[in-house]
């Protein structure tokens, strides 16, 4: 047998595990998903991420390879893991790749989807999938700002600290807000790469201009300024999806 290179696509719920990176003494999905692959292939198998989401965050388009010495058909492949693991994890395609693709260094972008309740009541059901706002927010301002962070820019306003990279420029390939009804909204954006926790920092110093807390001047100002002090809250993790990752 020859080693084989699968490449999967991953739906989750992030509630309750502490990321999608593996770690020690934690329930996270990269953890989850090596441990019952190399339960059914009796080898120690080890998964590339397309990239880490944070505890918290879903995903219904995470996309991740491995190599496996095995004969077993993806579609077989794929039919067992579902049927073995006993957590919010759903592999929703699996397919063999060229043995050079890997999911991180192939990626060409990401799409992630933000969530938001807005209206006065919260929500019982929907609670865990999005950020309740209680005050009007003004779509058109969020609007502008989205057309602010489309583009080459330096994103350094809207990276958490600790998190150091060779480079904090980043291109967006668009942003949006959408209304999806008459109180829920959802703000799109897709990029090359993210920097950490670069999405939910985003949202929560969009959302000021939408509370008209900022105008979009001062929101300029916070994008230019290199400073994550001056941005706003890092928005809480439950509204935020991995929609997608692209390869060329």
């Amino acid at each position: 047998m020859m080693k084989k290179n699968f490449k999967i696509i991953i739906e989750y719920d992030g509630t309750n595990f502490f990321g999608w990176q593996k770690q020690p003494d934690t329930k996270t999905v990269q953890g989850e998903i090596e441990k019952t692959l190399s339960l059914i292939l009796n080898q120690e198998i080890k998964i590339n991420g397309s990239g880490r989401t944070d505890s918290g965050v879903h995903a219904v388009g995470q996309a991740a390879n491995f190599h496996a010495d095995t004969d077993i058909l993806p579609k077989k492949l794929k039919a067992a893991l579902n049927s073995l693991i006993k957590v919010p994890i759903v592999i929703r395609d699996c397919h063999l790749v060229e043995d050079s693709f890997h999911a991180r260094y192939n990626a060409v972008s990401k799409e992630y989807n933000y969530f938001i309740l807005n209206r006065k009541d919260p929500c019982a059901i929907q609670r865990l999938y999005q950020w309740h706002i209680r005050s009007p927010l003004d779509i058109s301002s969020m609007t502008q700002c989205c057309h602010a962070i489309t583009g080459v820019f330096d994103f350094k306003s809207f990276e958490n600290t600790g998190s150091p990279r060779s480079s904090t420029i980043r291109e967006v390939f668009f942003a949006n807000i959408n209304q999806l009804d008459n109180q829920q909204i959802v703000f799109k954006i897709c990029a090359k790469g993210f920097l950490r926790y670069m999405v939910r920092n985003l949202i929560g110093t969009i959302v000021l201009a939408g509370l008209h807390k900022i105008s979009l001047v001062e929101f300029i100002k916070i994008r230019d300024a290199k400073d994550r002090t001056m941005a706003g809250q890092t928005a809480p993790p439950q509204g935020l999806v991995l929609k997608k990752v692209n390869y060329s």
